[in-house]
């Protein structure tokens, strides 16, 4: 990927509040955020002209969205790489801007969860692929939750890595969500017990462990480097990016403690010439606790295997010497918009460097580095975003 450094800024964010239960449909809750974006950025409808939206509930989504808000973009496009798409949506729309396609980019990404994750229905068919005929049809791989249970007992066995490391990633993240009244879990702190004595889902996973799903969706606005300096809202630049894939079912995967966020995040800090130890913030994806560990391992915060020591030494919380995912995360805020999540982490990240984090906001950061995980660890990409 050529450098996309400094050609694009983030100018306006917007979240829904989480819920578990909503009238809206997924087009509405959709352009409710669509809309706050627009307003926090500061611009009128008419100044966009890309669009990039998640799948959302039928086909043609991008084109759905952009009749229902009367948009007419020159680019757009359906970002559909699981939880990685809302990354993935930040260097695209700058890599469009770059190319002259387009100057300023509406992306969003949300969803009833009724109509998103229909009941009954596999998180993925991947009809014609060798997981539709020789997984599915045995189960119980056709879920997530056994597959990131492998991650982590071969974590556990390799490394040593424990339960009580991995449950207090989800107790530092907690601690962020009850200073964000918007989190699904607002108020209720947990502990490491709390954690372990959780219903046991997938050894060794815990259901505190594993992420909570719920209607809701994100949103934010990315434009050229000339029209961002006239911005509304502080500009948070888009420094570094990389994306890097290595299967589609478990598995096939070619190491279950190596992850492709190695390969992302090696190229998003080269992008941005900074280094791990220049970061201060870190917005990973957690889905599930496990892959918050792995994926500062590959990203270069400790080194491969040390996670858990990690972990365990450090302060996650947006007080610590590493803030990580200082909303809460999906762990405690909610995975919203239906299967892929992920636009949070870059909403907050932007939060932060903005200055707009209120009760947990982290102290003067200048750079954040943002994940985002499709599948079960099957693709990744990571931002380096900064002021």
């Amino acid at each position: 990927m050529s450098s996309l450094k400094g050609k694009a800024a983030i100018v306006g964010i917007a979240d829904l509040k989480p819920t578990k239960s909503t009238e809206e449909t997924s087009l509405e809750l959709t352009v409710k955020v669509a809309k706050m974006a627009i307003q926090d950025a500061g611009l009128d409808k008419g100044e966009i002209d890309g669009l990039l939206t998640n799948p959302g509930a039928g086909t043609f989504w991008s084109s759905v969205v952009g009749e229902y808000m009367h948009i007419y973009p020159n680019y757009s496009d359906v970002v559909d790489i699981g939880g990685a798409s809302a990354c993935g949506m930040v260097w695209r729309a700058a890599a469009a801007i770059e190319a002259g396609l387009c100057h300023t980019v509406l992306c969003v990404a949300a969803g009833n969860l009724r109509e998103t994750r229909p009941e009954g229905t596999l998180v993925s068919q991947g009809w014609g692929s060798m997981r539709a005929e020789f997984e599915n049809p045995y189960g119980p791989m056709g879920g997530v939750n056994s597959g990131y249970a492998l991650l982590a007992q071969r974590h556990m066995y390799e490394y040593g890595t424990t339960s009580e490391q991995l449950a207090k990633i989800a107790v530092d993240q907690r601690t962020n969500a009850c200073a964000n009244p918007d989190a699904m879990f607002y108020g209720k702190p947990i502990t490491i017990a709390d954690v372990l004595n959780s219903p046991l889902i997938s050894d060794p996973l815990h259901m505190l462990d594993i992420v909570m799903p719920c209607s809701g969706g994100s949103a934010f606005i990315i434009t050229s480097a000339k029209r961002a300096k006239k911005a509304a809202q502080p500009q948070v630049w888009l420094l570094g990016a990389g994306e890097y894939r290595t299967h589609d079912s478990i598995v096939y995967a070619p190491s279950l403690t190596t992850t492709p966020a190695k390969g992302s995040a090696e190229m998003a800090f080269r992008m941005a010439q900074v280094t791990p130890e220049q970061i201060d913030l870190v917005e990973p994806y957690d889905c599930y606790t496990i892959i918050v560990l792995v994926t500062l391992e590959d990203a270069g915060f400790c080194k491969k295997g040390q996670g858990g020591k990690f972990v365990e030494e450090t302060d996650l919380t947006y007080k610590g010497q590493l803030p990580c995912n200082t909303h809460g995360g999906q762990l405690s805020v909610g995975q919203a918009g239906g299967l892929g999540g992920g636009m949070s982490h870059v909403t907050e990240a932007c939060r932060q460097l903005m200055g707009r984090g209120g009760a947990r906001q982290v102290a003067n950061p200048k750079l954040a580095f943002v994940n985002g995980n499709g599948g079960v660890m099957s693709e990744h990409c990571s931002l380096i975003l900064g002021v």
